[in-house]
Order: structure tokens, then C-alpha cells, then sequence
């Protein structure tokens, strides 16, 4: 009986070992091609109407949501349940330092009054409730450092050339660590801009 027990632990253990194996690969095997799937699929939106922007980086959206689901579904359902469009400029919370959302209602900007961005501790969701802006994105990769990554500000700046979008309402913009980004820029016609930006901790 006592060989029998032992038998069970060592079986339990190997099961144990090889779900944990089987996840850390699982982490591991985003492609372009599962990552595009996942997300057509469209079960992360937890029943918000927004469409993420077509040219969002994918695979690190299904590696960043998968990793830290539970978050990513506090976020989309304080996207569902919070009626935008009547919410005040302000800080709201959502899950303590892991995500929380800052709403702001603001001229928009010049081209040459912004500047490219990256973050390493927080992903940006950022969303325009009210108007448009310009938006650009290039990876940092092939961006050159003119200011370097700050800790306490979560932040470095660059000089680089990007695809750009207009940004307006229906559609949420998602910024990862690799994805340098540079927001807030004046589209002619919309002079003040309601937006949602919300930061969401990055998953190791």
C-alpha cells in the first residue's frame, strides 16, 4: 500500500510538471498566424463593442492578455460598464497599481509639440471618447534615444519615422513596451479631445 501511495505522489507529480511545462510552452508559441486567430475570435472582449486597431502588435497582445487574463478582463469590463461619454477628467481605479485609467479633456497638439514615447512597466490603452487626434507608432527597435528610459516617469522619448492613424471614436489603441508611439496630435477640425488612457502592468 505504502508502494502504491508513493506511486500516486510521483504520477501526481509528473502531472503537475508537465501541465506546468505545457503552459510555459503554451507562452511561448505565439505566431502571427495563432495570435491572429485568437484574436478574431474576439472572446477577449468580454462584451465591449470597441475594435482594437488593425495594426495592433498581436502576438504580444495574446502573449500580454493570456499571461494576466484576470487583469485584461477587469480592464474590458471597466471599458463595458462605464458609460465614457459622461465621465468626468480624472483618475479612475481599476486594480490598484496594475491598472488604472485617467480620463482628460485637453487641446490636442501641434506635430512638432509631441514626440515619440515608450513605456516598459505599463502597456497603453489609450481611446479617444470625444473628437480626433493624429497618432503614430514605429518599433523602438529601429528608433534612435534622444531622451533615456526614466523609472520613475515609465518613460524614454525618441526621434523616428512611423505609420500614423486617426484615432476617433469605436476604436482602442494598444502600446506594448516594444511599440514606440507618438499621440496627442492635432487633426484639423477637432481642437479639444476626450480621451481614456489606461495603464495596464506588464507581464513578464
Amino acid at each position: 500500500m505504502k508502494t502504491l501511495s508513493a506511486y500516486k505522489k510521483i504520477l501526481l507529480l509528473l502531472t503537475f510538471s508537465s501541465i506546468t511545462l505545457m503552459a510555459m510552452a503554451q507562452d511561448t508559441s505565439w505566431t502571427e498566424k495563432s495570435a491572429a486567430k485568437w484574436l478574431h475570435k474576439k472572446e477577449w472582449k468580454n462584451g465591449i463593442k470597441l475594435d482594437v486597431f488593425s495594426a495592433v502588435n498581436k502576438v504580444e497582445f495574446a502573449r500580454q492578455y493570456n499571461k494576466n487574463k484576470a487583469l485584461w478582463i477587469k480592464v474590458f469590463t471597466f471599458l463595458r460598464d462605464s458609460d465614457l461619454t459622461i465621465l468626468k477628467p480624472g483618475k479612475y481605479p481599476i486594480d490598484g497599481d496594475n491598472a488604472y485609467a485617467s480620463i482628460t479633456e485637453a487641446p490636442s497638439k501641434e506635430f512638432d509639440k509631441t514626440t515619440w514615447e515608450s513605456h516598459r512597466k505599463y502597456i497603453d490603452l489609450q481611446y479617444i471618447i470625444k473628437g480626433k487626434e493624429k497618432i503614430g507608432v514605429a518599433p523602438v527597435s529601429k528608433a534612435t534615444v534622444i531622451k533615456p528610459y526614466n523609472e520613475k516617469a515609465d518613460g524614454a522619448n525618441y526621434t523616428t519615422d512611423g505609420q500614423f492613424y486617426i484615432a476617433e471614436p469605436g476604436t482602442f489603441y494598444l502600446f506594448f513596451p516594444q511599440d514606440a508611439h507618438r499621440p496627442s496630435i492635432k487633426v484639423d477640425g477637432y481642437d479639444v479631445v476626450k480621451k481614456l488612457v489606461i495603464k495596464i502592468k506588464v507581464a513578464e
